[in-house]
């Protein structure tokens, strides 16, 4: 906001995982400018190792234990329209659970209910997933690197990396200052490889 209203326009932005949450995906596109930052893997590939994974029956559309029992229902839990993604969750009959020979670390002693929950990914995931799977993302993410190190040597040999004063405008000065210095520095390169 504060670069456009300097009179700065963005068409595109480079940003590592931290960038890629819901919010800032519906900003860009309604900003319309391009956001090259990988989804969290947490979206892309779940959070469950793969031996905890239950096989998904196409023609039945439900999941199916690892001891090859299937679910007796599904429902879609989660609200619409939050910052969270909705979840389909399988609901599982408990009376073969509690005799199950593999129900060591899947059925809990006691519990009234065995569920496999599955994220659905909003639209927005999608469609920075399938972005973030084409050539053009690869090829404008490999720019990265060069903020990463930027970032390295503003921190490390310009002392931005601990705030030398107290309160908001002091860390203003001293960022300005570091950014000042190591532009500066840039442009007497520039200058120098010129000559």
């Amino acid at each position: 906001e504060k670069s456009k209203d300097a009179g700065m326009t963005i068409d595109r932005i480079i940003g590592d995982t931290a960038y890629s949450e819901k919010d800032n995906i519906q900003y860009a596109k309604k900003e319309d400018f391009q956001l090259v930052s990988k989804l969290n893997p947490l979206i892309t590939q779940g959070k469950r190792a793969k031996e905890d994974e239950f096989e998904f029956n196409k023609d039945a559309g439900m999941y199916v234990c690892k001891a090859g029992h299937i679910a007796i229902r599904k429902a879609r839990t989660g609200k619409k329209g939050q910052n969270k993604n909705q979840k389909d969750t399988y609901y599982f009959d408990i009376e073969k659970c509690k005799v199950c020979p593999l129900r060591e670390g899947c059925y809990k002693e006691g519990t009234k209910s065995k569920t496999y929950s599955v994220s659905i990914k909003s639209t927005e995931h999608k469609e920075q997933e399938a972005f973030q799977n084409s050539e053009e993302f690869k090829e404008l993410a490999r720019s990265r690197y060069k903020i990463e190190a930027k970032n390295s040597e503003l921190k490390h040999r310009h002392g931005y990396e601990t705030a030398s004063s107290a309160g908001l405008f002091g860390m203003e000065i001293q960022g300005a200052t570091a950014m000042f210095a190591v532009n500066l520095k840039r442009i007497l390169k520039l200058l120098s490889e010129k000559e």
